[in-house]
């Protein structure tokens, strides 16, 4: 297992969680984020990375919201890392970003959509930080070991792996939970993406939609299936969030949830 920087390690033998909103929407709503998921966590003893996105540039519409402006996300990441002594992960799209973000960031995340881009990839692993790659809905786990050795050419071995599911027809997402030990075969942790894999993309209103009663289905399954961590987004009020919000979980249902996984994973152990 990788050593993510500034994570709590527990003997609990739980599984790690990045948790937090789609994008960060403003100072006080991801430290209020932070603040309750650090508490359900340490609760519970799950070692926990807060996420959220300092912009977001895969957009359908070009009304769609991307952000409150670079640095001053990047800074509020600082500050919810410095405040709670969490680790923070957050996206990068472009080659240029690579060294800005890592100056704020203790894990890169490469998107779906950009995982076969040599450039962004090589980028981001001479940071030296955690790369954590999101598979591409049109790659198999099997692929993604090409992915894992551009990174591990650059002489950075902490990598993550990411399933968010696969593309099914157009406006649709299916989960095959055979990716998950077929990622780990690359000898990489495994992260389950349980909220977009939950997407209904390419939607005729250019916003994309989602399935959040499946959440606890598909966390439950993957935590079965022996994945190494969980990423959820999740927002106190996902009907208001300003981006993905069709597919994220309610705040205050994610200790709940977690409650039920652990025993999950206790009964695996």
């Amino acid at each position: 297992m990788i050593q993510i920087p500034k994570i709590r390690q527990y003997s609990s033998g739980n599984f790690f969680l990045m948790a937090g909103p789609c994008v960060v929407e403003g100072r006080d709503m991801a430290l209020k984020i932070a603040e309750k998921i650090v508490r359900s966590t340490e609760k519970l003893e799950i070692p926990f990375v807060f996420k959220a996105s300092y912009r977001k540039a895969n957009r359908s519409s070009i009304n769609s919201f991307t952000g409150i402006g670079d640095e001053k996300a990047l800074a509020i990441l600082k500050e919810v890392s410095d405040t709670f002594n969490i680790p923070v992960v957050t996206d990068i799209h472009e080659s240029k970003e690579a060294v800005t973000a890592a100056a704020f960031a203790d894990v890169l995340q490469i998107p779906a959509f950009l995982c076969r881009q040599t450039d962004l990839l090589i980028a981001a692993a001479r940071t030296g930080k955690v790369i954590n790659i999101k598979k591409g809905q049109f790659l198999s786990g099997d692929a993604m070991r090409f992915a894992v050795e551009k990174i591990v050419a650059e002489g950075n071995s902490n990598i993550l792996l990411t399933d968010r599911g696969n593309s099914f027809g157009y406006s649709d997402l299916v989960v095959d939970f055979r990716n998950i030990p077929a990622m780990q075969s690359h000898g990489v942790p495994v992260v389950m993406d349980v909220t977009h894999s939950l997407q209904q993309p390419n939607q005729a209103s250019g916003i994309t939609g989602g399935n959040p009663a499946m959440i606890e289905t598909i966390a439950k399954a993957a935590v079965a299936v022996g994945v190494d961590g969980l990423f959820i987004e999740t927002h106190p009020h996902p009907a208001v969030a300003k981006s993905d919000g069709a597919n994220m979980l309610q705040l205050d249902k994610l200790e709940p949830l977690l409650e039920k996984l652990i025993r999950i994973k206790q009964a695996i152990l």
